[in-house]
């Protein structure tokens, strides 16, 4: 004899408690994270986000089983499942590229450019490298100045540089500035 499950109400309110919890714990940590650049406080938010996901599915589950319908816990199952699949590939992704190093983007590496190119006594940029460590940037810049110039004008030309990439960007950890002697007359960079 098939006997009919019951289902308070009050697991649905539980269920739809702890999506509304989760996901504002989810929007709060996601913050956190962007404020300060965290990958770990990140995959903490999608941790939040994963259990809201959960509580959904289990929503899903105690209304279907109400209204007749068991297999919609199953189905709303396997969806979160690739979900979290997903996001899981995602977080992965990104704590690999933070352990390697890598470039910049171009975007970031352009606002460097500009910033260098309007300081006094730069004549031009010979190379920029960047490499991304974790959350910090670390940034090595040839440039060209006088090459008739003083050592210690050359010497404050090269501080310049350092000291404004450091300001303009917070995550530059550290930047060394090289500087290649440039002939006025040929309008070339000699014995660099």
């Amino acid at each position: 004899m098939h006997k009919e499950v019951k289902c308070r109400p009050l697991a649905l309110v539980a269920a739809i408690t702890s999506i509304v919890v989760k996901e504002a714990m989810y929007w709060y940590t996601r913050a956190a994270a962007k404020k300060i650049d965290s990958g770990a406080l990140m995959a903490e938010a999608w941790h939040h986000r994963s259990d809201a996901l959960s509580s959904i599915g289990s929503f899903i589950g105690i209304l279907g089983a109400r209204l007749g319908f068991p297999v919609l816990d199953s189905i709303a199952s396997v969806v979160i499942c690739l979900f979290i699949i997903k996001v899981a590939f995602s977080i992965f992704k990104d704590s690999i590229s933070r352990m390697t190093d890598k470039a910049c983007d171009d975007d970031i590496i352009e606002e460097i450019q500009k910033v260098i190119l309007t300081q006094e006594d730069v004549i031009k940029i010979d190379q920029i490298k960047t490499r991304l460590s974790g959350n910090r940037i670390y940034v090595d810049v040839e440039i060209s100045a006088d090459g008739d110039a003083p050592l210690h004008e050359a010497h404050n030309v090269a501080q310049q540089v350092h000291d404004v990439i450091e300001m303009s960007f917070p995550k530059v950890k550290h930047c060394m500035v090289h500087i290649n002697p440039f002939d006025i007359n040929k309008q070339e960079v000699t014995g660099a």
